[in-house]
């Protein structure tokens, strides 16, 4: 015998409560989807690579050490996605989806990134992720805002969130930040990496987490905004008081990449340690032009499944309504007729198949189900089931033909 096979450093297999929890984080998710009137949509889970080298950046550490890369067997660049927003945009330009701008768009599914597994990080981990694209309004922002906050609401895990909210401006206060950001770091004592950084990236820098650095980011210049990138703040402000989404304004809350404009936001929690945003995201009006499209404004964000079932109870365990119990050849047959019928009408059903009576009844009574359809001799001549209740212990004869209705709730 070989050595049983191990799973890859960073995935998980779930069973059970742990499946469960993911799953009412997705049903939640689908729920508000509808309410806010998010279109369902698919993308792949592998990508050419260069979408992901052109949204993400080619200076970034996902790009060059997080991302599962390979070539197949055409000699093309293929990636697992790291993220899902990049996919959407590039299906938005290649399906021809830009007819139906303003796009109201919600997906979830695995993503991939190579890096050090910790708590509720793993190397295939799951995302939600909602997207508005071709929408440049700041009711845009609003509304992806609010659906954020009524999945937190939906999930019962509100309290203790906070929405932390920034700008990042237009590109003439970026661009004059930037600048301004170069000028002040480069007579800075800062780290290798970040002095690597500088030219490509001065963003990034802010966001280092080298003690080297924290005193030259401490004292470095914050974004000057133009009036109509105060005029767009003070839009999405006043559209949150509206519609009751409570926020904290945050300056240090940075995207390093250079599409991202305006709005930046994280929900976060101290309910998970070191590990706080739950949703994060932001508006990113350059994204679509970096991948060959025309100018299209568009803001989104994404959120870990993993961490959202670790914040949320644990939801009902699924139980089946009945479980047939049958004795005897001639009743496992007539069982597995009941059984079909059963769960045709659309109720819950298992059968214990195994073992003495004892023993099945047992296993009906471990699935914690309400009731268990007991068949014998005397049952198939009367042509009627006991039909015991496994909360009271009480028993009568149902016929056959009226076990759905007598089981209906």
């Amino acid at each position: 015998m070989g050595s049983t096979p191990q799973p890859v450093r960073g995935t998980q297999s779930l069973l059970g409560e742990e499946a469960d929890r993911f799953h009412a984080v997705v049903a939640a998710f689908d729920r508000v989807r509808r309410l806010f009137g998010f279109k369902r949509v698919e993308v792949p889970i592998i990508e050419p690579t260069a979408v992901f080298a052109r949204t993400i950046g080619e200076t970034t550490d996902v790009v060059s050490k997080e991302m599962y890369s390979f070539e197949d067997r055409s000699g093309d660049s293929i990636t697992l996605r790291p993220e899902l927003t990049a996919g959407i945009c590039r299906a938005f330009l290649s399906e021809g989806w830009q007819q139906h701008a303003p796009l109201k768009v919600a997906s979830w599914g695995p993503a991939f990134r190579y890096e050090r597994p910790q708590k509720g990080r793993f190397r295939q981990f799951h995302q939600l992720d909602a997207e508005i694209i071709g929408a440049g309004e700041a009711a845009a922002d609003v509304e992806i805002l609010s659906f954020g906050a009524q999945l937190l609401k939906e999930l019962g895990i509100s309290e203790g969130v906070t929405l932390k909210l920034n700008t990042l401006g237009d590109s003439a206060s970026r661009d004059a930040w930037r600048a301004r950001l170069i000028e002040h770091f480069s007579g800075a004592d800062i780290s290798p990496e970040s002095r690597e950084r500088l030219q490509k990236n001065p963003l990034r820098v802010l966001d280092s987490k080298d003690p080297r650095d924290q005193a030259a980011v401490a004292g470095a210049p914050a974004m000057q905004l133009t009036a109509e990138a105060e005029d767009f703040f003070g839009k999405v402000r006043e559209g949150l008081d509206a519609v009751g989404v409570a926020y904290e304004l945050d300056p240090h809350l940075v995207r390093g990449l250079d599409y991202y404009r305006h709005t930046a936001f994280e929900f976060v929690t101290d309910r998970l340690g070191a590990q706080g945003a739950v949703i994060a995201g932001g508006r990113y009006d350059g994204l679509i032009e970096s991948l060959g499209g025309p100018h299209t404004p568009a803001i989104g964000w994404a959120a870990g499944i993993e961490r959202l079932a670790m914040l949320s109870e644990a939801p009902e365990v699924e139980r089946p309504v009945a479980v047939i119990v049958p004795i005897g050849d001639a009743a496992e047959a007539i069982g597995s007729r009941l059984l079909a019928e059963l769960r045709a009408s659309g109720i819950a059903t298992d059968m214990a198949f195994r073992g003495n009576m004892k023993k099945r009844m047992a296993k009906a009574d471990a699935s914690g189900a309400v009731y268990a359809v007991i068949i014998g001799d005397s049952e198939i001549k009367a042509g009627a089931a006991q039909l015991k209740s496994l909360r009271t212990g009480e028993q009568k004869a149902v016929p056959f033909g009226d076990l759905a209705e007598a089981l209906r709730p």
